[in-house]
């Protein structure tokens, strides 16, 4: 290596210059990647973004320019990449305090970078996507994951970041996310949570408790009995012990909930490993798995209780799971976009207790959901799970790239505010939120100045957090269009953002 100046940490100036020569393009300095028998690198063009390759292109579908080949960023050219350069591909993170950075435009992946490389004991989740999501985007699995990767290869990220099919409720959506290459999955049993069992506790055996599916819990109603009742449970600080409607209550609420994950999770365990272009280049997960799982019950009615916390990781554990991290629902209010609404000092001393389940009990990380924006927990976390957590983040990238549309293109900025207004009663139906319409200033009667400072309104950053798939419907182009062309600004925003989400958790 010669003694030039540097910009990508590895590829000195002149040979930057010299691919931009022959391709014609601007190409971006951190992608430039030399193996044996060819140059791989990212390049922007009028049209688009392409991959560039300089020596051996056998298995890539591309045009000849001279000596390059220039590809389109498809699919199969992805699967392609991932195949000479297996840093591309996810894998498994294991217990290291983790960040995951949903993208719900498929272009902040860039961004996200730029904000986790200046924080080395952080491993990201780049790759991160709902089934809910994805249904109101109209992206796949597969695409979510492809431009996850095109944003990693694009920066030069060379170190360990996972993929995460988040909120999975189905078999079904296991299928489709082991095939496009996930290594973490989050499994949501909500929908098998009762929700209805009352906070008082049950004071005696009911029909619930006697309905619960005790074949797939491989138990008796005696059996649980006899492992909780008149047993005391040391926690590190604290001591747990179970009467008989503290344990009614915890399987009557989350049994049913319990057989699902194992389901779930067996499905997981059993189905066929991706293509090998798609498989982890290396490490393993729990038991020598290629995978993680995350149990998630936070998006329910009620807080899960110390008692249930510690009820679910036991039985998980009887039957056979092997997790990485699980998500109850908190004390407080998780709501979008937003700071943590509550009491702190009650979720203080909660965090402690549930912190201490999981490392008692596993160890596994707690994890945060909608954990974006959560600034004042952040510190309070970070202390009392001695790292072991996973946060957790999706819309809040998305606003960011409306702070830029904000402050380049302000009036189709107040066409999008106008139309999330109007769509926010039928699209806030599957979050929880309590943003008011009303209590958005009218962005007509604001000034270009004044836009982006609705980014900071509580009720403004809501109404447009949900009604996203509503505005990608209507403006998705336009927006898309936008942030092609001020890329720069929207990393910058992004990295911004990030930096506060992150810095909290290794200081």
């Amino acid at each position: 290596m010669t003694n030039e100046p540097m910009t990508n940490d590895r590829y000195p100036i002149s040979s930057i210059q010299k691919l931009e020569q022959l391709t014609g393009l601007t190409v971006y300095p951190r992608s430039v990647t030399e193996t044996d028998d060819a140059t791989y690198f990212l390049a922007r063009r009028p049209e688009g973004k392409v991959l560039g390759i300089l020596g051996h292109a056998a298995g890539f579908e591309g045009e000849q320019k001279g000596d390059v080949t220039l590809c389109s960023l498809t699919t199969a050219n992805a699967a392609a990449l991932r195949q000479r350069l297996p840093w591309l591909r996810p894998q498994p993170l294991g217990l290291q305090t983790s960040a995951g950075c949903g993208d719900r435009l498929g272009l902040a992946t860039p961004g996200h970078v730029r904000a986790v490389r200046r924080f080395s004991g952080i491993a990201p989740i780049f790759a991160q996507q709902s089934m809910r999501e994805n249904a109101r985007t109209g992206r796949t699995p597969q695409q979510v994951m492809d431009d996850a990767m095109w944003g990693i290869f694009q920066e030069g990220w060379r170190q360990p970041w996972g993929a995460d099919a988040d909120h999975l409720k189905t078999t079904e959506d296991i299928d489709l996310c082991v095939a496009a290459g996930y290594t973490f999955f989050t499994v949501d049993p909500g929908d098998y949570v009762d929700n209805a069992i009352p906070n008082s506790k049950l004071q005696t055996p009911n029909s619930k408790f006697i309905a619960l599916p005790w074949a797939e819990l491989e138990d008796t109603p005696d059996d649980l009995r006899r492992r909780y009742l008149g047993r005391r449970f040391e926690v590190e600080t604290f001591r747990l012990e179970f009467d008989e409607a503290a344990l009614l209550q915890a399987a009557c609420k989350y049994g049913r909930a319990i057989a699902h994950t194992v389901r779930m999770y067996r499905h997981l365990a059993a189905a066929p490993p991706p293509p090998p272009t798609l498989r982890p280049c290396s490490g393993q997960a729990l038991g020598g798995e290629n995978f993680e799982l995350e149990m998630s019950v936070d998006e329910t009615e009620t807080p899960t209780s110390i008692e249930e916390h510690f009820f679910i990781a036991s039985e998980l554990r009887r039957l056979g799971v092997r997790w990485v991290s699980l998500a109850p629902r908190y004390v407080g209010r998780f709501e979008k976009g937003v700071d943590y609404i509550g009491d702190l000092a009650e979720f203080e001393a909660q965090i402690d207790r549930h912190a201490a389940i999981a490392r008692v009990l596993g160890p596994y990380k707690l994890s945060i959901h909608s954990g974006s924006d959560k600034f004042s927990i952040y510190p309070i976390v970070a202390w009392h799970t001695h790292g072991l957590v996973h946060l957790k983040t999706a819309g809040t990238s998305f606003l960011e790239a409306l702070r830029v549309v904000a402050q380049v293109e302000p009036a189709l900025f107040r066409e999008m505010l106008t139309y999330a207004i109007e769509r926010y009663p039928e699209d806030r139906a599957t979050y929880h939120v309590s943003a008011r319409p009303t209590k958005v200033p009218a962005p007509e009667v604001l000034s270009d100045a004044d836009l982006t400072g609705l980014l900071e309104h509580f009720d403004a950053r809501q109404v447009l957090h949900v009604t996203f798939g509503s505005v990608l419907d209507r403006f998705g182009g336009k927006i898309l269009s936008v942030l092609t062309v001020h890329e720069e600004a929207h990393y910058a925003a992004l990295e911004t953002h990030f930096e506060k989400h992150l810095s909290p958790f290794v200081e």
